[in-house]
């Protein structure tokens, strides 16, 4: 049966068909895109002004199309001082001044005489004065997206002063932009606080000069740069662009993904993060999944005689058995999970990690492409969970953490199943000399080799196998984890098939999964290791492959 779609009172009425019926239905007519590209167009750097006043509601209409500019987590940092006192503007001009013959002295002379030949502000002549302050008093980290880009306020009130030149130019007013100015000093005439920049000094008037192309074009002193010597295609590189031999989903796939669920009688994204997981399997073509299969690598480590574990060595030889009797914690949660089951043993790395390396290059790689069998043949299935068994890898998971995110020791080590605080410290004391052993390595198999073992080079191949023939695979701890980001270094496109499944309780993995862009879908503080986690997420993505599948469709 076809419901009648649900359409929300507030926001964007439309639905997905609506937008793929005209993916172009958003835009303005034809005679007022024409006039927006003429007025970008004929946008200019004015000089000279009349002196007439500038009505208060045509100011009013420039300073809001300033104040309507994007802005990096909608901050809005900008304030915007309108300079009218005489004297103010005196001063601004005379600083102006001084810094163009400073400029111009720098110059080489014949340089220096066109410099000095052109007029490079209309501070005394225009009306009045815009200047635009960028106020950075909000720690970065509190605005979303400044985090990363902590310059990203100024950039946003640069957008707002090309809001202001372009709706001046539709005006009909002139701007032009001047930065003849040290920052302290037109801080200082303005009397801005700490933490707050200016971008410059904007004049602001009735143009007496209407240029028909850029003043410093038509005075000799540059061009116009031809479009296609500033486009790039995909990436800056001088050399030869790295090879990717596997794909992440076209745009059209995962669009196709959001459109489904938009048909769905139910508010889009009312599973939370479940509702992106399913959409990321969709969008590999998976949507009809009802089962997978958790591959449980099992491996030995030397580094557990050097006392970073709680457990004897012992325990995983034990653990082996019992997933293969099928009795142990991973597996009976696989069989919970609807999942089936494949253990693979690793067999022993040869090194501690703190003297010599896990394995050697040629074993790391040889495991690697064991797992990429094990992958390519469980991955037809669709869905693969991630699972490890080692005493002692969550050292092994810490140094790898270490190098692979530039981490120092003390930021990657967590006390791990059973640990005191004395533990804590030799497992810190383990990750830093191995750290220090190794240095910097050449690639991704290197760190594999140098500070792994066999169960995380197992992992990474598992990964690389299960994302070639299309699977979504469901990551568990912080090991399982890391195999994921040593496979996405090796090939990005394997990010679109990963799914964080829990997050535990290593101090590492939240920024590892951090690195991988991943949300967890639990978190639950699981220490069981073996898969459990990802086998109880794999159920509930299922589950909620079964929810989008089965839920009614509105027209």
């Amino acid at each position: 049966m076809t419901w009648t779609r649900p359409v929300p009172l507030i926001g964007d009425a439309t639905s997905a068909a609506d937008r793929a019926l005209t993916p172009d239905g958003w835009a303005f007519p034809i005679e007022v895109r024409s006039g927006l590209y003429d007025v970008v167009s004929a946008r200019r750097d004015v000089r000279r002004y009349r002196p007439d006043a500038i009505p208060e509601d045509v100011l009013g209409r420039v300073l809001t199309a300033g104040h309507q500019a994007p802005s990096v987590g909608h901050s809005q940092p900008w304030r915007f001082i309108v300079v009218r006192d005489a004297g103010l503007r005196e001063q601004a001009a005379l600083m102006a001044d001084q810094e163009r013959l400073a400029q111009a002295a720098q110059l080489e002379p014949e340089a220096a005489r066109r410099l000095l030949d052109l007029q490079l502000e209309g501070i005394r002549e225009a009306p009045l004065g815009v200047v635009v302050c960028c106020d950075r008093r909000v720690p970065a980290v509190g605005v979303l997206g400044r985090a990363t880009f902590p310059d990203s306020d100024v950039w946003s009130c640069a957008c707002a002063v090309q809001n202001l030149w372009l709706a001046a130019r539709a005006e009909g007013l002139g701007m032009g932009w001047v930065t003849l100015f040290t920052p302290a000093g037109i801080g200082a005439l303005l009397g801005l606080p700490d933490g707050v920049v200016t971008l410059g000094w904007l004049c602001l008037g009735w143009p007496d000069e209407r240029n028909p192309g850029p003043g410093l074009e038509r005075a000799g002193w540059s061009k116009r740069t031809p479009l296609a010597d500033v486009v790039l295609t995909d990436r800056w590189s001088e050399g030869p662009s790295p090879v990717s031999h596997l794909r992440a989903p076209a745009p059209s796939s995962v669009v196709a993904a959001r459109d489904q669920a938009d048909l769905l009688l139910t508010p889009p994204g009312s599973l939370g993060v479940l509702d992106r997981a399913v959409d990321r399997v969709v969008a590999l073509g998976r949507g009809s999944l009802t089962d997978g299969v958790l591959v449980l690598a099992v491996g030995e480590h030397p580094v557990a005689a050097l006392g970073v574990s709680a457990f004897p060595s012992s325990v995983t030889a034990e653990v082996l058995a019992a997933a293969q009797a099928g009795e142990a914690l991973g597996t009976v949660a696989a069989t919970a999970s609807g999942l089936r089951s494949v253990v693979v043993d690793g067999g022993s790395s040869t090194g501690d990690l703190l003297h010599t390396d896990a394995v050697s290059r040629e074993a790391c790689l040889a495991l690697v492409a064991r797992g990429r069998a094990v992958g390519a043949a469980e991955g037809t299935g669709g869905l693969v969970a991630l699972g490890e068994v080692g005493i002692g890898n969550t050292t092994v998971a810490a140094a790898l953490s270490a190098h692979l995110l530039g981490l120092a020791a003390v930021d990657v080590v967590g006390l791990g199943s059973g640990a005191d605080t004395a533990m804590l410290e030799r497992k810190r004391e383990v990750v830093a000399g191995a750290l220090e052993r190794v240095g910097e390595l050449p690639d991704t198999w290197a760190v594999l080799a140098a500070l792994g073992g066999p169960e995380v080079c197992l992992l990474t191949g598992v990964v690389l196998g299960a994302a070639s023939v299309g699977a979504v695979v469901v990551l568990d701890g912080l090991l399982t984890s890391v195999a994921g980001l040593a496979a996405v270094q090796v090939e990005p496109g394997v990010a679109a098939h990963l799914v964080a499944g829990q997050r535990s309780r290593e101090l590492a993995h939240a920024a590892v999964l951090s690195r991988l862009g991943l949300e967890p879908l639990l978190d639950l503080r699981l220490r069981a290791g073996e898969g459990a986690g990802a086998c109880f997420a794999a159920g509930m993505l299922l589950a909620a492959l079964r929810v989008r599948r089965e839920t009614g469709r509105t027209g």
